[in-house]
């Protein structure tokens, strides 16, 4: 829903806080306000700063363009009757915003009253009143046959304990759980969303132990909250849907896709069958293409050869045969066709060959086994499993990830982007208030590192070597851009960050990681993705000695931690969903390298030019050329 000037919203609790702001922001988009609350002092005041403000938008109306109504929200008649009196004013309700609620000074398992003015009165208004609220509004919205908007405002203390105020957070969990449960409503044109911000400094919030506050990184920005709600009203897919707002990491929708997993029915058939077989029919072939490891070297040119194969039918029960679209090209394509990656002497690792390469693409559902009942011919897929440089490849049921389109945006999510997300909250355990420092950051996991640092409300500070690529960088918000062939990456941490940096997200290796371990603060940790410059020596990947390791960690209580995205399997779906959401909203850009590589015979060009240091963005192949420019269409 676009907030356009003539369109009116009602704000239980618009007299201060959090409803005082949204009464102004609505103001400043030229939308009637009815402000609705018990002091009437502070109501008519915010009833005539919108009014000053909706001058902007109207001229002479006759009617103000703002009310103020004074009504206890818990009295039921009383909040039916401000309703009833906004649409006899402006003829409609386009937006709700119940948000009236107050803290108790006395602990319920300590209050001796009958709590009809203490915890009782605090259930009626902060949860009795939301669902009288809401019940009210969508029914108004309903009768008028008009598009509504209903947002409750929860809070973090909804999805948490807070111990100091139990029956706050009780009410506010139950707000909660009452708005999700009215995500059927869109189908009425009704949708109902719950806000849920960290401490913002209201009235309300100073009441709080201080240090309560500083622990969560301090106070929100009201703007933000501002920004949280005008999400949840514009986003039309947004029904149901819970928006947490934190100083540590930003805009988060609750509960995440794995969370979902362990309460929904029949999640796994639930959430592989949303996509409709909207992409055209593949035919099967007789003989395929792919790129196989014929030899083991680094050099991945001389590793592995063009081979046309046969297409083996019938497909086993539990497989899924997939047309790959778009293959990712990533720095350990050479490790892979080294061997690096298996388990085994040298003699057992060359009893393996041949075998295929390439690991992460995107590609159409051409055909199913027996078995397979949670995904249909037509549905676009991920998959990160060896063999992914083919035009066709064989892949378990059970290994593929749904998405919503086969598109190269979504290749580079796989490998570089998973390795970004869970790397740096699960090895680098990445808070808010920090300062992260993202080497090769202009490249293909570089991109989504020095964002999703950014998201979570870090200082970022990323190295690249090259103009185009600090251009990126630049755009992508990075705050401290380092380009190495014009300045000293040791000279500019040292001047520019002398406490250190507390998160390093590291992929280069050799000399890089020595100056990062220098550079990285007490209780800082340095993450190791790769070590890209090692790969492609005369002998391959050769470990490094880092003499005085241990000692330099145990002095300033650091850690250094590696990071392997296979181990992380379980995370993957997970992690694919938010960075795919992100994407969607508009808050994650992902950058595609321009150079194009057309066919499964160019992977072997892509490869030799991810090494030569040139690529800005991820690298992808467009396996097929011509199915793509009809997905294009699509």
């Amino acid at each position: 829903m676009e907030l356009k000037p003539g369109m009116s919203a009602l704000v239980t609790g618009g007299a201060s806080g959090i409803g005082k702001a949204l009464c102004i922001a609505f103001a400043q988009k030229g939308l009637f306000v009815t402000v609705v609350d018990f002091s009437e002092e502070y109501g008519r005041e915010v009833a005539s700063l919108v009014q000053k403000e909706n001058k902007k938008f109207h001229g002479d109306l006759g009617v103000p363009s703002s009310i103020f109504i004074k009504c206890d929200v818990s009295n039921s008649d009383g909040l039916a009757a401000a309703f009833e009196k906004h649409v006899h004013t402006y003829g409609g309700l386009d937006i709700c915003i119940n948000c009236a609620g107050i803290a108790n000074k006395t602990l319920v398992y300590d209050d001796i009253s009958d709590g009809i003015r203490t915890w009782r009165h605090a259930i009626n208004v902060n949860f009795v009143a939301v669902i009288d609220g809401t019940r009210i509004a969508s029914q108004l919205m309903r009768s008028l046959k008009k598009p509504g908007v209903i947002i409750n405002i929860g809070s973090a203390a909804g999805l948490y304990p807070m111990y100091a105020d139990p029956i706050y957070s009780g009410t506010k969990g139950g707000v909660v759980l009452f708005t999700r449960s009215l995500a059927p409503l869109k189908r009425h044109g009704v949708r109902v969303n719950v806000l849920c911000p960290e401490f913002v400094q209201t009235n309300m919030a100073e009441q709080i132990n201080q240090k309560i506050v500083e622990a969560t990184g301090g106070f929100l920005k009201m703007q933000e909250i501002i920004d949280g709600a005008f999400e949840l009203i514009k986003d039309e897919s947004k029904a149901g849907a819970c928006l947490w707002i934190t100083k540590r990491k930003g805009m988060e929708y609750w509960p995440t896709p794995e969370e979902q997993r362990k309460y929904l029915l029949n999640y796994t058939k639930s959430k592989r069958t949303v996509t409709n077989n909207v992409f055209p029919s593949i035919q099967t072939p007789e003989f395929f293409e792919k790129i196989v490891v014929h030899t083991l070297s680094h050099n991945f040119r001389d590793a592995t050869r063009l081979d046309r194969v046969r297409l083996r039918l019938p497909i086993e029960p539990q497989n899924v045969l997939v047309k790959i679209i778009y293959a990712g090209v990533n720095a350990s394509d050479v490790n892979y066709s080294s061997g690096r990656y298996f388990s085994g002497s040298a003699k057992e690792t060359a009893s393996r060959l041949p075998f295929d390469a390439g690991f992460e693409a995107v590609g159409i559902v051409a055909s199913v086994g027996d078995a397979v009942r949670h995904i249909k011919v037509g549905s676009p897929v991920a998959l990160m499993t060896f063999g992914s440089y083919a035009e066709f490849t064989m892949v378990p049921a059970k290994h593929l990830l749904p998405v919503p389109r086969p598109d190269p945006e979504v290749v580079a999510m796989l490998t570089s982007g998973l390795t970004a997300s869970i790397s740096l909250e699960k090895a680098g355990q990445m808070a808010s208030g920090q300062t992260v420092l993202v080497t090769a950051a202009a490249g293909g996991t570089g991109q989504f590192a020095v964002q999703l640092a950014k998201l979570a409300g870090n200082k970022v500070i990323a190295t690249c070597g090259g103009e185009s690529k600090a251009a990126l960088l630049a755009s992508l918000g990075v705050d401290r851009v380092i380009n190495y062939q014009h300045e000293k990456i040791k000279d500019v941490l040292k001047k520019e960050f002398p406490r250190g940096v507390d998160v390093i997200y590291e992929s280069v290796g050799g000399e890089m990681f020595d100056l990062c371990l220098n550079a990285l603060a007490v209780h800082g940790r340095l993450v190791v993705i790769g070590m890209i410059s090692q790969y492609q020596g005369e002998v391959g990947w050769k470990p490094k000695n880092y003499t005085g390791l241990c000692e330099k960690i145990l002095a300033k209580s650091q850690t250094v931690a590696g990071f392997f995205l296979v181990q992380y399997a379980h995370l993957w779906q997970e992690h694919l969903d938010k960075l795919f959401q992100l994407y969607a909203s508009g808050k994650l850009k992902v950058s595609l390298d321009p150079k194009k590589f057309m066919g499964v015979a160019s992977a072997v060009d892509a490869v030799e030019y991810l090494h030569s240091g040139k690529s800005v963005g991820k690298v992808v192949v467009c396996i097929d050329p011509s199915y793509s420019q009809t997905l294009s269409k699509l």
